[in-house]
């Protein structure tokens, strides 16, 4: 199978080449896990597969984004920004000078777009009602969530200083909170500044990653419905920064890097 390497911002992926698909038979799962691991397999937070499609109403390629532990992602911000480079790097668009790809995924339609200074801006849609504002414990330890669906579920757990909570545990704890039935990505975030925000996640079906995009989008809005941000912010990850932007009754806007890191053959 040929594949490529991709990363936005540490959160990275192995994308299948053209030509190349899955293989959906049993164990599948296993699988997936296999290719993602950081020892014996390629290594990444995710699969994706990237299908054209034709005659779709205006929808130009289905993504498909799976879990390093063989589950299926219905979004994924960061992947969808190495898509839109993979997508123009292997002239795969109808038009080669197609800077704005409509992508459909399990949560709905995202749209990226190539910017001129290399990054990509992602239309990450409009942020979608989930729990609200919610109780959890973990550890002993009570917080507070507000709760973000972008297509995916989020917590967002505001805190005094990052650099104390304890990532790792608490987020394996949280992430399987009975309040979430289909498990939850939990995020913990801290204004630093005026229009900045440190944030660490633990992202469903990964653990601990780099980055998250749409953990980054459901950010920004929990800390504007909180009073504690306007309409946009640097968010700064374990694996560098996003800008996210959401005007009211509007669509989220992310724009970050995303790079390729190599290409190889695995069985």
């Amino acid at each position: 199978m040929n594949f490529s390497k991709w990363t936005g911002l540490g959160n990275d992926f192995v994308l299948l080449e053209p030509g190349e698909s899955l293989d959906f038979s049993s164990g599948f799962e296993q699988r997936i896990i296999k290719l993602c691991d950081r020892r014996f397999g390629i290594g990444a937070d995710g699969v994706v597969t990237v299908t054209p499609l034709e005659n779709n109403n205006g929808v130009d390629f289905e993504m498909r984004i799976f879990n390093a532990d063989g589950s299926e992602a219905a979004m994924c911000g960061n992947a969808t920004r190495c898509v839109a480079k993979y997508i123009q790097t292997r002239g795969l668009a109808k038009d080669a000078a197609t800077k704005v790809f409509n992508l459909h995924t399990k949560s709905g339609l995202v749209r990226p777009t190539l910017l001129d200074d290399g990054r990509v801006c992602v239309d990450m849609g409009r942020p979608r009602t989930f729990l609200g504002s919610i109780k959890l414990t973990a550890d002993c330890y009570d917080f507070t969530a507000e709760t973000v669906s972008m297509g995916n579920p989020h917590a967002v757990i505001f805190v005094d200083d990052i650099e104390k909570i304890q990532l790792e545990k608490w987020g394996s704890i949280l992430e399987v909170d009975r309040q979430f039935p289909d498990r939850c990505n939990i995020e913990f975030a801290q204004v630093i500044a005026p229009g900045k925000i440190r944030m660490r996640v633990w992202e469903r079906g990964c653990g601990v990653t780099m980055a998250c995009g749409t953990g980054s989008c459901a950010t920004l809005v929990a800390a504007q419905r909180t009073g504690r941000v306007g309409v946009e912010a640097d968010v700064v990850l374990d694996g560098g920064v996003l800008h996210i932007k959401h005007e009211e009754d509007g669509p989220v806007l992310m724009t970050g890097p995303a790079e390729e890191v190599f290409k190889g053959i695995i069985d």
